[in-house]
């Protein structure tokens, strides 16, 4: 009985903890995102990286794919647009993103994807939103253009930015279509099936670009480096922090697994303190501020 007992609170400790731990390699690909710079493409690292996901995952359900054969028909244009969207787009943009932008920019404007969820399904599956989420929408907002143009007015006016934030910013936006949608169509393949198949149709869709970046923009070297930071990208943000994620889904329910998004910028800018000695800013406090804030206003729920 007293083993039981502590069983279930080492459990509950745990499953706690993932709340903590999970942002930890969910951002991570962010600070990928700026250590790739000069070694790999941002393409071919985000196309790499879902093939490479899609290749560890396949030989686990590829039989329960099989006999489910006959709905790849069915789902396929579901199936191309959330890879499309989800992997494709989210993978390449915040790779391209780190090219121009600082690894703190980054987390704490793809820390913004909650808003355009709220403001997308409202669109979409007219859910009406309250007083205070419009609200919540203008300050998150406001907070990352507070961001984007340095907390100085002077540069909103003559439109001075890294093109970086705008990469970074399509990437929330992109993330927020493919959430909306994978929650909302639903599939006859599980999590994990659907997780493999949209890898390899990410990596598809970015095949095009990867060989446009590579004959006129950025030729990729199949060398170390190549295979180092696509393998680290496909395991770190990819594979554990999706398991995790699945598992932080199902031991707290969907709504309070969204928190983690909450602790993106405060692991964003540790990673760019530590890998890349960057410095925190002032605007980088107040901004961070109100995008937290818009985000908790616009995702309480309000009677």
């Amino acid at each position: 009985m007293v083993r039981k007992i502590k069983q279930t609170a080492f459990s509950s400790v745990f499953n706690f903890s993932l709340l903590f731990i999970q942002p930890i390699f969910m951002t991570s690909n962010i600070a990928i995102a700026r250590g790739a710079i000069g070694n790999v493409p941002p393409v071919a690292l985000a196309c790499s990286r879902w093939m490479v996901v899609f290749l560890v995952f396949f030989p686990f359900v590829y039989r329960s794919i099989l006999k489910k054969k006959k709905y790849l028909k069915v789902e396929f244009w579901k199936l191309l647009f959330l890879g499309a969207t989800g992997y494709a787009g989210c993978g390449a943009f915040p790779y391209i993103s780190g090219l121009t932008t600082t690894v703190t920019n980054m987390s704490i404007i793809y820390a913004l994807s909650p808003i355009f969820i709220v403001l997308l399904s409202a669109y979409f599956y007219q859910e009406r939103l309250k007083i205070f989420q419009y609200l919540g929408v203008i300050i998150s907002l406001f907070g990352v253009s507070f961001i984007i143009f340095k907390g100085k007015l002077i540069n909103f006016v003559h439109l001075n930015f890294s093109i970086g934030d705008l990469w970074i910013f399509a990437a929330a936006v992109s993330w927020a279509f493919f959430s909306i949608f994978l929650i909302n169509w639903k599939s006859q393949f599980n999590i994990l099936e659907r997780f493999t198949l949209m890898s390899l149709l990410g990596s598809i869709v970015l095949l095009p670009f990867f060989w446009i970046e590579h004959n006129y923009f950025m030729p990729t070297s199949l060398n170390f480096n190549y295979f180092y930071f696509s393998i680290m990208a496909a395991i770190f943000p990819g594979l554990i922090a999706f398991l995790m994620y699945t598992k932080l889904q199902q031991v707290v329910g969907a709504s309070v697994a969204g928190l983690t998004v909450y602790l993106m910028p405060i692991y964003g800018s540790i990673y760019g303190m530590i890998l890349f000695s960057e410095q925190l800013v002032e605007y980088h406090f107040y901004g961070a501020l109100f995008v937290l804030l818009g985000i908790f206003l616009a995702k309480k729920k309000y009677k």
